[in-house]
């Protein structure tokens, strides 16, 4: 059985919770053979299999409304990407503010966590800017929604972070102060297996 987040030491699935996940991903990597193309089910499962740290961060995915899907294949390394893929921004992954720095400097109404506190927990990415445009050539993502990124140092020095979303059929970037965070905003993560 899966421990929760606070404990760092066993990030194991069950067997039973292992068929479930691996059933759910090979029916959305069926549904959606244009994210993937040239990319077969049987070596990624196999991949999967061998990996279980990382079967545990894709369950977090799976859990928080992430909708994970394989985008790609790194030939250099022999790792298959997968990103968020959920039409919206993840539901249990919503009114975050930025990061550990930003989540402190609140003095009232905090939220429950950071983004990127939240990834670390999960054992996954914060999608950069470029992802995130990537992962909108392979659909429409985040039309009602918003979702944080990965902000550049210089921007996250001055108090900053940004955002993205798809509007008017364009992906946008945008900027708050990092302590913001909103009902309709959560952020989208990628693993490599």
């Amino acid at each position: 059985m899966a421990k929760n987040n606070n404990d760092n030491h066993i990030k194991k699935l069950s067997p039973e919770q292992c068929d479930h996940l691996l059933k759910t991903l090979q029916t959305r990597f069926e549904k959606n053979m244009k994210r993937h193309k040239g990319l077969e089910w049987d070596t990624i499962q196999a991949k999967l299999e061998a990996n279980t740290e990382k079967m545990w961060s894709l369950n977090e995915m799976e859990a928080t409304g992430g909708e994970p899907d394989v985008i790609g294949f790194d030939k250099k390394t022999g790792e298959y990407i997968f990103y968020d893929c959920s039409a919206e921004s993840p539901k249990g992954r919503r009114s975050l503010c930025y990061d550990r720095e930003a989540l402190n400097a609140r003095k009232e109404f905090k939220p429950a966590d950071s983004v990127i506190d939240m990834a670390t927990a999960m054992g996954i990415e914060l999608l950069t800017e470029e992802q995130y445009r990537a992962l909108q050539q392979l659909g429409e993502f985040d039309t009602k929604t918003s979702s944080w990124v990965n902000t550049p140092a210089d921007i996250r020095k001055l108090g900053g972070a940004i955002f993205c979303d798809r509007r008017y059929n364009t992906v946008f970037v945008y900027h708050n102060g990092a302590e913001s965070y909103y009902a309709a905003r959560g952020f989208r993560g990628s693993l490599r297996v």
